[in-house]
């Protein structure tokens, strides 16, 4: 067995590194895919009741606050899943330099 050059394992260390990052912000996008999910439950639910019951300024009110939530949530995931492919370009870089090493 030969001994894996210096470069070879500064790329190795740092593949291992940006995995974890990745696996950190898969974790991230799912925690908002969650939440997200939560609110759209809201929505749906208040917007059943406003259905029901009619317009009560509340419901109004709740209606916006959810939709503003899902709002910032949804650009909060988006933004996550930038930093995954982002992430996942720099993954493929280190592969092709370990492939290369």
């Amino acid at each position: 067995m030969t001994e894996a050059s210096p470069v070879r394992v500064e790329l190795l260390e740092k593949r291992l590194s940006l995995v974890a990052a990745l696996s950190g912000l898969n974790a991230e996008a799912l925690k908002w895919t969650q939440l997200l999910g939560a609110i759209e439950m809201d929505i749906q639910r208040i917007g059943l009741e406003l259905d029901r019951n009619g317009a009560s300024e509340q419901l109004v009110r709740d209606l916006h606050g959810a939709e503003t939530s899902a709002a910032s949530i949804r650009t909060a995931l988006s933004d996550c899943e930038e930093r995954i492919a982002a992430a996942e370009r720099q993954v493929d870089e280190v592969d092709r330099l370990l492939a290369a090493a």
